[in-house]
């Protein structure tokens, strides 16, 4: 029952572990509607005008294969429910034509080419005919290549008027809606919460049941033509009861078939005679760039079937999970309002493709604040497969914590202060980097009043691949290894490089 509401006026479930209680939060006035000047992404320019900061927390120390370090805000598990810690920990809410920025490297690559006419109309085929075609007339401004920063001849969109900007963005917008909405589902679930002397504290009034029950909500969507639905682990996770509803309110009884906590990812199955469900179009996260549409749907606080728009604000973050030790890399972050009871939704793309399940947000007050966050749906393809299979997924472990090396700590360590890397911090006695040979630190040193683990091994690379923070570690084992794999990993030990090959357990839980 992680972080779940109560469905009792004034009374929400805040945190995860201690179940403390507080009050329920009034969404007054939090709605932000957004018309950006130009809507250069509705004819697939790969142009941002909308400028915001964003003040970067200190990841450098603290972060672990398990879990990274986080920010001092809490986060808010976005199931129709409420959490809080003291921390910022977890707390579950392929643009066609463009480049993409690759997360961390810097490397940029064209992305594949999507199917025109699902989601948002493509340039070059939009552009001859079709809906935008009938806003904009002549005035369609020629397409530089992405990347250049121009948006084609000198006074081309002077000639575009504000009224056919805004209404191509309204297309854009009802087409990824139109297209989606078969696909998404509300998600009922209720939870006996126990009888007599096992049950919540209450005035002894007469009538009141013997049985007490929680009743939460979020979202789900078709992931294929099987009937299964895809969701967060924390949406159903202690269920006794799911019940799916199909935006023309028909309700299913939905069979829990498996979940993977380390990444809040579940698959339901509903049996669906009548053809009604339409499986989602997936797309791929590792194509999402910064400035990229985004598109939330979902049923926040029980307003069904929304959609809220934004942007991609981050790419390659790494979170905790929530409900293990371990940490979900890659994860997309968004500013579209995302809220409780959006769980388990999908992100779309401006074509309506799936690029993320929605499943935290960063929040003081237990609803939007501008930052949310999706596990990517490249995740979610390794681990649906395997739920479907198995009803669970099995990870790879190299059995370390470890943290960023920074300036100061790789000085104290008698390196140069240019020096990156992963610090391995404490390895697990017995486990795969105990076995190979891997050293933790031996030794702290006070820097700004704060005592930092030196002397263990720098992770430096990985089958020849440069590993320059922790996250690096993470998001290679997840993405790229498997159990029983063998994995050649480059660390600097007392100053020098040195080469181990480690061979790679099954992650404890799996």
């Amino acid at each position: 029952m992680a972080g779940s509401i109560l469905l009792r006026r004034g009374v929400t479930l805040k945190n995860i572990d201690s179940r403390r209680l507080g009050p329920w939060r009034s969404l007054t006035g939090n709605a932000l509607v957004r018309f950006p000047a130009l809507v250069a992404l509705a004819l697939s320019l790969s142009i941002s005008l909308a400028a915001c900061s964003f003040v970067s927390p200190d990841f450098s120390a603290g972060a672990t294969e398990e879990a990274s370090s986080q920010p001092e805000t809490s986060r808010t598990n976005i199931s129709g429910s409420v959490a809080s810690t003291g921390r910022a920990s977890a707390t579950p809410a392929s643009g066609d034509g463009t480049q993409a920025v690759q997360a961390r490297t810097g490397d940029r690559e064209e992305p594949s080419t999507g199917s025109p006419g699902e989601g948002a109309s493509q340039v070059g085929e939009a552009l001859g005919s079709g809906p935008l075609n009938d806003i904009l007339g002549d005035n369609v401004p020629e397409v530089s290549p992405p990347g250049s920063g121009q948006f084609g001849g000198p006074g081309q969109l002077s000639e575009l008027t504000p009224q056919a900007i805004v209404e191509a963005q309204e297309l854009v917008l009802r087409d990824i809606y139109d297209n989606a909405l078969p696909s998404v589902v509300l998600i009922m679930v209720s939870r006996n919460l126990g009888s007599g002397a096992d049950r919540p504290s209450v005035p002894d009034i007469p009538g009141i049941p013997d049985d007490f029950f929680e009743r939460t909500g979020g979202t789900g969507f078709v992931w294929d033509d099987q009937g299964h639905i895809v969701t967060n682990h924390h949406v159903v996770a202690e269920a006794d009861r799911v019940t799916v509803v199909l935006p023309d309110r028909t309700e299913m009884k939905a069979e829990f078939l498996g979940s993977d906590p380390d990444s809040d990812l579940a698959v339901l199955r509903v049996s669906d005679p009548d053809g009604l469900l339409a499986p989602v179009t997936l797309g791929d996260s590792e194509q999402v760039y910064m400035g990229q549409l985004a598109v939330a749907m979902g049923n926040p606080f029980g307003q069904q079937f929304s959609i809220t728009t934004g942007i991609i604000s981050g790419i390659g973050r790494t979170i905790r999970s929530g409900h293990s030790p371990f940490s979900i890399p890659e994860v997309l972050q968004t500013d579209a309002p995302i809220n409780p009871g959006n769980s388990g939704g999908p992100l779309l793309d401006r074509n309506g493709h799936v690029i993320g399940v929605n499943t935290q947000i960063v929040s003081r007050t237990g609803v939007n604040s501008g930052i949310g966050f999706a596990v990517p749906i490249n995740i979610a393809r390794q681990v649906v497969p395997a739920i479907l299979e198995d009803g669970s997924y099995e990870y790879s472990w190299l059995g370390i914590s470890g943290s960023n090396v920074v300036p100061d700590v790789a000085e104290a360590m008698d390196l140069a202060r240019n020096t990156r890397g992963a610090l391995v911090i404490e390895i697990v006695p017995d486990g795969p980097a105990d076995d190979a040979g891997l050293q933790g630190s031996d030794n702290k040193v006070m820097l700004e009043g704060r005592d930092w683990p030196i002397g263990g091994d720098i992770i430096v690379a990985i089958d020849g691949e440069t590993v320059r923070s922790i996250d690096d570690v993470i998001t290679y084992l997840v993405g790229r290894t498997r159990p029983d794999q063998e994995i050649t990993m480059d660390v600097i030990r007392d100053g020098e490089l040195e080469q181990l090959t480690v061979t790679l357990g099954t992650r404890p839980g799996s």
